[in-house]
This record gives structure tokens, C-alpha cells and sequence, in this order.
């Protein structure tokens, strides 16, 4: 699994959807299609792309084939991003701070 596609796969909406979806737990490419609107087919063109990303396991489990969440690449994503929040959450600190020390300028409102 290569980070661009990781990164290719969840630029998609409807990847991202079936992401969201397989959270929930393992779902079968019909559950898939009938709950994010798409054909079968187009779902399991999505489900491809996911797996070849490294982000979803398929089993066979009799006549189905049943797609899983594999947290593994997740993880990776989430630990790339965390310096990025931890710049965001500095920068939100800052602006709070900021208008913490500005004076509360509202004026009461007159009463009728």
C-alpha cells in the first residue's frame, strides 16, 4: 500500500461513505450498494480501489463476500496527521487567548 493511494482512494466521496459505512461493521457489496445509493457494479468498482489501498479486507463466507475495515492504514493517516492538529489546536488556543484579552465591547440591548 503506497500513501498516494490511500490518499487517492479516500479522495473520493462515495469511498469515503463506504469507509463510514464498514466502520459500523462488515457488509457484504449488496448491504454496500443499497446503503450508499450505487449500483453493485459501481461498488464494487469503490471496494476495489479500497482494497488495493490496503484499507478493506473481503471474505469469503459462503456464497458472499463480506468487505471489513482494516484499521491498520488508518492508523498510519491518523498518526501523518497528528502533527497537523496539534498546529491547528496551537493556532485555536492562540485565537481564544486573543479573544479572551479583547474588551467585551456589546452594548445592552434597550428595553420596550
Amino acid at each position: 500500500m503506497s500513501d498516494a493511494a490511500l490518499w487517492a482512494a479516500l479522495a473520493d466521496a462515495h469511498r469515503r461513505a463506504i469507509v463510514a459505512l464498514l466502520l459500523a461493521g462488515p457488509r457484504t457489496v449488496g448491504e454496500i450498494a443499497e446503503e450508499c445509493g450505487l449500483s453493485q457494479p459501481s461498488a464494487s468498482k469503490h471496494l476495489k480501489v479500497l482494497r488495493e489501498a490496503g484499507l478493506v479486507r473481503v471474505r469469503q463466507q459462503a456464497q458472499r463476500r463480506v468487505h471489513t475495515l482494516d484499521p491498520a492504514p488508518m492508523a498510519a493517516l491518523d498518526a501523518w496527521l497528528a502533527p497537523y492538529r496539534k498546529l491547528w489546536g496551537e493556532s485555536l488556543d492562540a485565537l481564544g487567548r486573543r479573544l479572551d484579552e479583547q474588551p467585551d465591547t456589546t452594548e445592552p440591548t434597550p428595553k420596550d
